[in-house]
C-alpha cells in the first residue's frame, strides 16, 4: 500500500542566533512567530536560534539540522539571520572577522542553492549593549550581506537602522539585558521583515 502525503504549506527552517530564539519577549513569540502569523500561518516552521551563535557556528550546524527538516516535494525554505554577535567585542577584537562572516554567509547560500532551497536573509539587529562600536561594525558589513545576497539572488531585509532608532527596541533593550527587547521591539522586527519582503518571498513560488 502506498502512503500520500500531502504538504499544504511551506517548510520553513529559521536559522541564526538569539534574535531568532526571540529571547526576552515575554510573549514567547520572537519576530518568527509573529512573522508566521501574520504571513504564513499555514507553514510548518522550525525555530533553530541558539543564543549567542556566530555566523561561523551557524554555517558548522545548518545542514545536519535544516536537512532533518526538510522533506521530498515539500516547498522546503530557509530564513537565515546571523552577524549580531560576529560583530560583538571579545578580548579586543570582533568575535569573528568581518571577511569570515561575509563568507560563511556565501558558503552558506552556496549550499541552499545547490540543495534546492528557498532562501531569504534577514540583516543583523543592533546590540544596545555593544554601543557606538557595535553599531559602526554592523554599518560595516551589514552592505557587504546584502551585496552577496544580491549575488545569489537572494532577497536581503535590512533591520539595522531602523531598530537602532526605533524607541521601542531601545527601550526594551536598555531595560532588560542590554540586547533583547519585549514584546513591543520584536513586534517592530517582524513588521520590518514582513514589509521587507517575507510576504512577496513566501507568495513565490521557487519551484
Amino acid at each position: 500500500m502506498t502512503i500520500q502525503v500531502s504538504f499544504d504549506g511551506p517548510r520553513i527552517c529559521f536559522l541564526g542566533d538569539s534574535f531568532i530564539q526571540g529571547l526576552g519577549d515575554p510573549e514567547f513569540r520572537g519576530w518568527v512567530g509573529r512573522v508566521l502569523q501574520a504571513a504564513a500561518p499555514d507553514a510548518t516552521a522550525f525555530n533553530l536560534g541558539v543564543r549567542r551563535n556566530t555566523s561561523t557556528q551557524v554555517l558548522h550546524r545548518c545542514w545536519p539540522e535544516v536537512e532533518a527538516r526538510t522533506a521530498p516535494g515539500a516547498d522546503n525554505r530557509l530564513v537565515v539571520s546571523f552577524g549580531a554577535n560576529d560583530a560583538v567585542e571579545e578580548a579586543g577584537s570582533p568575535r569573528v572577522a568581518h571577511r569570515e562572516t561575509v563568507a560563511n554567509l556565501a558558503a552558506l547560500l552556496d549550499g541552499a542553492r545547490r540543495r534546492g532551497l528557498g532562501v531569504l536573509v534577514v540583516g543583523p539587529p543592533p546590540v544596545l549593549a555593544g554601543g557606538a562600536a557595535h553599531l559602526a561594525r554592523l554599518r560595516r558589513l551589514t552592505p557587504e550581506l546584502a551585496r552577496v545576497c544580491a549575488e545569489f539572488e537572494v532577497p536581503f531585509v535590512d533591520v539595522t537602522e531602523a531598530l537602532a532608532a526605533d524607541p521601542a527596541w531601545v527601550a526594551e533593550a536598555g531595560a532588560g539585558d542590554g540586547a533583547h527587547p519585549g514584546a513591543g521591539g520584536y513586534g517592530r522586527l517582524a513588521q520590518l521583515v514582513l514589509d521587507g519582503g517575507f510576504r512577496a518571498w513566501i507568495r513565490t513560488d521557487l519551484t
